[in-house]
């Protein structure tokens, strides 16, 4: 099977009921630049969510910028992260010359993602979770 890099439109989500389920599912791992909180589904690919607020960057110019970046890294890694709906907050403001910083930050969390993700898909469930 031929991998395509295309972000399709089911990569991304939109709707609010979405956003809501996985902030109510509380797993979130954060950096410095950056906040991801996420939650397995049971599509077959990972799902895409951006929160970047008016606090973090005035600037709509600024705002869009991060937004393109972190979908562009998500578009590259898509097929190596787990079946999560993901939701990247940006907590602190970041331009060109952070780029490096920012990539080394989303694929170390990516990472953790899906070790935490596969571990807990492979952990039996106990009394107390059933």
């Amino acid at each position: 099977m031929v991998l395509t890099y295309k972000l399709v439109k089911q990569a991304k989500m939109i709707k609010t009921d979405d956003f809501s389920s996985v902030f109510n599912f509380r797993k979130r791992i954060s950096t410095q630049y950056l906040a991801m909180h996420y939650q397995p589904n049971l599509h077959n690919k990972a799902r895409l969510g951006l929160v970047v607020g008016k606090k973090t960057a005035k600037l709509a110019v600024n705002r869009n910028y991060m937004r393109r970046v972190l979908r562009e890294f998500f578009r590259l890694k898509q097929h190596e992260i787990c079946h999560v709906d993901l939701i990247i907050r940006v907590q602190k403001k970041f331009n060109k010359s952070d780029f490096i910083q920012i990539k080394q930050e989303f694929d170390m969390l990516i990472t953790k993602i899906n070790q935490r993700v596969s571990r807990s898909a492979m952990l039996p469930l106990t009394e107390s979770d059933k």
